[in-house]
């Protein structure tokens, strides 16, 4: 995702049955370059990669945008010792990035984004993984392709958004596409697409056979989706500002946050909505909070 997953929100995320979270995506020649850039698009602390509170091992992925081989990889070593791997995106479908020479562009050069896999497991060893996420293209044999130049360069898994990069997410995601790539791959499959609901999720991996399933609009409406609740809890709204509020983010962030995650709760109608949107710092959505909610009584588990 762009912007929208970052540390307080991948806290909340791991503690709900999320597997796998990804930093949003990052533009490696910004990041290599200032140590400005580093500190603003990325930042952890000592539990995100520890075992979760009922004992699930956790996974952390640095997602990059990059058109250079030496830039990628470069990218993945300074941020190696803080994640468990790093993600090539292959799959953003806009104008900006395409102009760039990133993201789905990257889906008419394999051999360029199978020498940026080289070049990144040579520095980085068989301790972290490598992958990318792309989108299907309309004549699918030619992703079929695709993939097979990226696996011979040693790429650890792929994820697949069942849609090309023309159509709109208000097209259905096509499913048996993923499932035949599925079939065809040699390394595991993560499908992507319109999971955005706990009824849904089985069902995606039932249609794809895919190894699991992966969600960004679904899982910021609902970051405990995978945990089988249907609606954000309460609990986990207050949680977030927590988390938030040890882990600040820019207020624009955390506004878009708790705008998507306070949708479906119950009590929150367009005028609470309004009245929401009107918050203009940290305190005034903290106030909003505790007023609606309170902030609840839960351990701190960001300290150590």
């Amino acid at each position: 995702m762009v912007r929208y997953s970052k540390l307080p929100f991948r806290l909340l995320a791991r503690e709900y049955q999320t597997d796998i979270t990804y930093t949003p995506m990052i533009l490696a020649h910004e990041f290599i370059r200032s140590s400005i850039a580093r500190n603003s698009d990325f930042t952890t602390c000592e539990i995100e990669r520890q075992s979760t509170p009922d004992g699930r091992q956790h996974a952390l992925i640095a997602q990059f945008a990059s058109s250079d081989p030496v830039e990628f990889a470069r990218a993945a070593e300074l941020i190696a010792s803080w994640v468990d791997g790093v993600d090539l995106n292959c799959g953003c479908p806009q104008s900006w990035a395409m102009k760039e020479g990133i993201g789905c562009s990257l889906m008419q050069r394999p051999d360029v984004v199978a020498e940026m896999v080289k070049s990144a497991k040579a520095r980085l060893g068989p301790s972290k993984t490598v992958s990318v996420k792309i989108r299907i293209s309309k004549d699918l044999s030619e992703t079929q392709r695709w993939i097979g130049v990226v696996e011979a360069a040693g790429v650890d898994f792929i994820s697949i958004h069942g849609r090309t990069k023309s159509q709109r997410s208000s097209t259905p995601p096509d499913y048996e596409a993923i499932r035949t790539l599925v079939a065809g791959a040699k390394v595991p499959i993560l499908a992507n697409g319109d999971a955005n609901h706990p009824s849904v999720l089985a069902e995606i991996i039932t249609k794809t056979s895919a190894a699991g399933t992966m969600s960004a609009r679904g899982i910021l409406e609902n970051p405990t989706m995978f945990a089988g609740h249907a609606v954000t809890p309460v609990e986990s709204v207050q949680k977030f500002m927590k988390y938030a509020v040890t882990h600040p983010i820019p207020f624009p962030l955390l506004l878009h946050h708790l705008s998507e995650m306070t949708a479906g709760v119950q009590g929150m109608n367009k005028k609470e909505k309004s009245r929401l949107m009107a918050c203009r710092d940290l305190f005034d959505a903290i106030d909003f909070v505790e007023e609606k909610w309170g902030i609840g009584d839960f351990p701190d588990q960001t300290k150590s």
